[in-house]
C-alpha cells in the first residue's frame, strides 16, 4: 500500500475501534448481571429455578456464539407476531442483537466463574462470621463477596479478554466494528495481509492494556499479608540459624 492508502485504512480502522469498545462495554455489565442471576438461581432452594438456570448455562456454553447471533438476528425475524410486537424495535437492530447474544453467552461462562469463586471460600470463614452474630446479608458483603471476587478475578479477567475478541463476530450481522471495516477495506484495497496485520496490532494493544490493568487490580485487591515479599537472602548466606530469642536469622558466611 502507498502512503495515502495506508493513512486512509488506518483512519477508518481507528474510527471503528469505538464500535468495538462500545460492544464490549455494553456486553460486560449485562453479562455480569445475567451471571449473577444465574448463580443465584443455581443456588436456589426451588428445584424448577435451579433447572432453568442449569439449562441456560448448558445451552449457551454448548453452542457457538456465532450460531447464537444468527439465531437471534435472522431466526427471530421469521416470526410475524414478533415483528409486530414492541420487542422488534430492539431485535431489528443488529447492534442490539449482537449485544444481547454476546451478553447471554458471556453470562453463562461468567456464571461458572462465579460458582468457582464461591466454591473456593473456606466454610470455616463463613461459620466464623456467623458465630460473630453477623446477619446473612452482612456475611455476604463483608466476607463472602470480597473473598470470592479475589478468587474469581483471574478467571474473569480472561472472560473480559475473550468477550472483547468476540466482538469481531458482530461483523457477520452487518455491525461495522474493527473486523467488519477491515473486510470492506480488504475488498477495496486488496491489501489483505496489511489490513489484517493492522487489525491484529490494534487488538493486541487494547488487550495488553486490559491485561496490565487487570493484573494491577488483582495486586491491589490482594491483602498485604498475602503479597509476595521480595526478601531474598544473599547468595553467600549459609543455612538459617536460630538466635537467642527463638527467631530465625541467616548465619554469617564463613
Amino acid at each position: 500500500m502507498d502512503f495515502d492508502t495506508t493513512l486512509r485504512v488506518a483512519t477508518e480502522l481507528f474510527g471503528a475501534i469505538w464500535v468495538t469498545l462500545a460492544l464490549a462495554a455494553a456486553t460486560l455489565p449485562l453479562g455480569f448481571l445475567f451471571a449473577a442471576l444465574a448463580t443465584w438461581a443455581r443456588n436456589s432452594r426451588y428445584r424448577i429455578v435451579r433447572l432453568v438456570a442449569e439449562a441456560y448455562v448448558l445451552v449457551f456454553r454448548s453452542t457457538p456464539l456465532l450460531v447464537q447471533i444468527f439465531l437471534l438476528y435472522y431466526g427471530l425475524s421469521q416470526f410475524a407476531w414478533l415483528r409486530a410486537s414492541w420487542a422488534w424495535i430492539v431485535l431489528r437492530d443488529p447492534f442490539s442483537c449482537a449485544i444481547i447474544a454476546m451478553s447471554l453467552c458471556a453470562g453463562a461462562y461468567t456464571s461458572e466463574v462465579m460458582r468457582g469463586g464461591l466454591a473456593a471460600i473456606p466454610s470455616g470463614v463463613i461459620e466464623a462470621a456467623r458465630a460473630l452474630g453477623l446477619s446473612q446479608l452482612r456475611v455476604f458483603f463483608l466476607v463472602t463477596a470480597p473473598i470470592a471476587i479475589r478468587r474469581a478475578l483471574p478467571a474473569y479477567s480472561n472472560e473480559i479478554i475473550v468477550t472483547l475478541k468476540s466482538t469481531s463476530l458482530a461483523s457477520t450481522i452487518t455491525v461495522m466494528e474493527l473486523t467488519g471495516v477491515a473486510k470492506d477495506l480488504m475488498s477495496q484495497t486488496f491489501a489483505v495481509i496489511e489490513v489484517f496485520c493492522m487489525v491484529a496490532v490494534i487488538y493486541l494493544v487494547i488487550n495488553m492494556t486490559l491485561i496490565f490493568a487487570l493484573r494491577r487490580l488483582e495486586i491491589w485487591l490482594t491483602p498485604d499479608y498475602l503479597r509476595v515479599k521480595s526478601h531474598r537472602r544473599p547468595k553467600h548466606a549459609g543455612p538459617a540459624m536460630p538466635d537467642g530469642a527463638g527467631a530465625w536469622r541467616p548465619s554469617r558466611p564463613t
